[in-house]
C-alpha cells in the first residue's frame, strides 16, 4: 500500500507497549497506521512497573481525542487489560512473542479477560501488530468515508498480490493455470 502524506492532526489511536523491547513488533503497527494516514501517539507504559501512569493515560485518552487504544505486551501481558479497565474506548491487545513460551503466555493473558472488560486480541507478534492497526482503521472507518475508501484500496491490493503470486508460481512451474 502506498504511504499517504502525513497530517498534523491530533492522534486518534494510542499505541502503547509494556517495554521498549516490544518496539520491533509495535513499529509495524505505527507504520500501518501512518500508511492509512492515521496519526498515533506511541508510549511505553507498564502494567506492572508504572500501573498508575498506565491507568491515568487510559482515563485521559478520550479527552485528548484518542478513539482507540492498542496495547502490546509480552509475558504476563496485562497492559491491555489494565488499560481496558480504565476506559470505555475500544482496546486492541497485541500479544508479543517472548522466549519463555513463544508468546503463548502473552496470548492467553491478553485474550482471557473477565466478562465486562473486553480486549480485542490479535495474533502474536508482527502479524498481530499489523492486524491491530488494520482493525483500528476499520473501527475508525465506521464514521470516516476516506478511511473506508483506503481500506477498499488496501483489500484490492491484497487480492492483486495473491493473483500476482499465482502467476509467478505458474510461470516457474512451467504451466499456465
Amino acid at each position: 500500500m502506498a504511504k499517504l502524506k502525513q497530517s498534523k492532526r491530533a492522534p486518534r489511536v494510542a499505541v502503547l507497549m509494556g517495554s521498549d523491547s516490544d518496539w520491533d513488533a509495535v513499529s509495524e503497527t505505527e507504520r500501518a497506521l501512518r500508511n492509512f494516514g492515521v496519526e498515533c501517539d506511541v508510549k511505553v507504559l507498564s502494567a506492572h512497573r508504572t500501573p498508575d501512569r498506565a491507568a491515568a493515560y487510559a482515563r485521559a485518552a478520550e479527552r485528548r481525542g484518542i478513539r482507540i487504544l492498542i496495547a502490546a505486551a509480552g509475558g504476563a501481558a496485562h497492559l491491555a487489560g489494565v488499560v481496558a479497565a480504565h476506559t470505555t474506548l475500544p482496546v486492541i491487545g497485541i500479544p508479543i512473542r517472548t522466549d519463555a513460551m513463544d508468546g503463548l503466555d502473552a496470548l492467553l493473558s491478553t485474550v482471557q479477560m473477565p466478562g465486562g472488560i473486553p480486549v480485542a486480541t490479535v495474533a502474536v507478534g508482527k502479524a498481530g501488530a499489523v492486524n491491530a492497526a488494520i482493525l483500528a482503521v476499520q473501527i475508525l472507518a465506521l464514521t470516516d468515508a476516506g478511511l473506508r475508501r483506503r481500506l477498499r484500496v488496501h483489500k484490492r491490493a491484497l487480492k492483486a498480490k495473491v493473483a500476482d503470486a499465482n502467476r509467478r508460481l505458474s510461470r516457474t512451474r512451467g504451466r499456465d493455470r
